[in-house]
């Protein structure tokens, strides 16, 4: 088994080799003068089960293509295996037409990655879940929220008796009723919204009792940091006492760590699946670790063990 990584997210790729114990694969990736991106494997791959670790993040046009070569290069190395490990995986909120002449983005960037020499993807957290049904291969999805989940069981949120978990979104019910039914069976509460336009809300309505509670909003992304802002805003006006937001890709976008300081989000946690830069971070962000996750699953695939077992305590 080898561990390779484009320069998306290094420093995760680091963490999850000395979780594997193993050395992290030499690779060079520079750019041309013209821009291009310029791959070179630095040690053979011949044979070997090869795990490639890449979210394809900001800068997500670069990130991909830099995937893409990668997997080329690795295909044409004559590796056994090659299994691509996307923590983040970019171009997925468009996973279908909701008005002519729409793209299907997810399902482009699939076929990109399969028929670029992938036989097998690792995700955390797809921004839907049918995006797995996009690919020719095996996908293993990743669920972070047991993360998420540990991390506020051992700070006693599962103690407190006003608890509530809401889902900003329908399409996020799920999430929100696996980790209120780890948190020891609390009730939910969902944010029913649309979108005028990308990066846009506007709140309808919010289902369920949230006066007088602490409210945990979880996510698998913040990207702008709109929904949740407006979002925690709505259900503190219907009587809520505290919002925390939580999610698995910290995203980011433009100036969204200083709207969620600003914000009346009380703390927000995040996993590293993306990288954050020292300049977005801010005090009410706690950042915990996905490369544990992220290692099990490689050293369970590589020994054809199960995946699924990580996640009895997430249904």
């Amino acid at each position: 088994m080898k561990l390779f990584s484009g320069n998306a997210h290094r420093e995760l790729a680091d963490r999850v080799a000395d979780y594997l114990g193993i050395p992290l694969g030499r690779l060079t990736s520079t750019k041309f003068s013209d821009g291009e991106i310029r791959v070179m494997v630095d040690e053979s791959a011949r044979g070997n089960d090869v795990f490639l670790l890449q979210p394809t993040c900001y800068p997500a046009n670069d990130t991909l293509v830099e995937l893409l070569i990668m997997l080329d290069a690795f295909r044409r190395a004559s590796a056994q295996r090659l299994t691509v490990v996307i923590p983040y995986f970019g171009y997925a909120r468009q996973d279908k037409k909701t008005k002519p002449r729409e793209p299907i983005t997810a399902r482009l960037m699939a076929d990109l990655i399969g028929m670029s020499g992938a036989q097998r993807i690792v995700c955390v957290d797809l921004h839907a879940e049918q995006i797995q049904g996009f690919f020719n291969i095996p996908v293993d999805h990743l669920y972070a929220g047991p993360i998420l989940g540990r991390w506020m069981i051992d700070q006693g949120y599962a103690e407190e008796e006003n608890l509530v978990v809401v889902s900003p979104d329908v399409a996020g019910v799920g999430r929100a009723r696996s980790l209120a039914e780890m948190l020891g069976g609390v009730p939910i509460a969902i944010i029913a919204k649309r979108r005028p336009e990308p990066n846009k809300v506007d709140i309808i309505e919010v289902i369920g009792d949230v006066a007088g509670k602490k409210c945990v909003m979880i996510d698998d992304m913040i990207d702008t940091g709109g929904s949740i802002i407006t979002g925690a805003e709505v259900i503190l006006k219907r009587g809520a006492t505290e919002v925390v937001a939580c999610c698995t890709h910290a995203v980011f976008s433009g100036n969204a760590s200083q709207r969620l300081q600003d914000s009346v989000v009380s703390r927000v946690i995040c996993t590293d699946t993306v990288p954050i830069p020292s300049v977005k971070m801010f005090p009410k962000l706690t950042v915990l670790p996905s490369a544990p996750l992220l290692g099990e699953a490689i050293r369970r695939i590589h020994l054809n063990e199960s995946v699924s077992e990580l996640f009895d305590d997430w249904r």
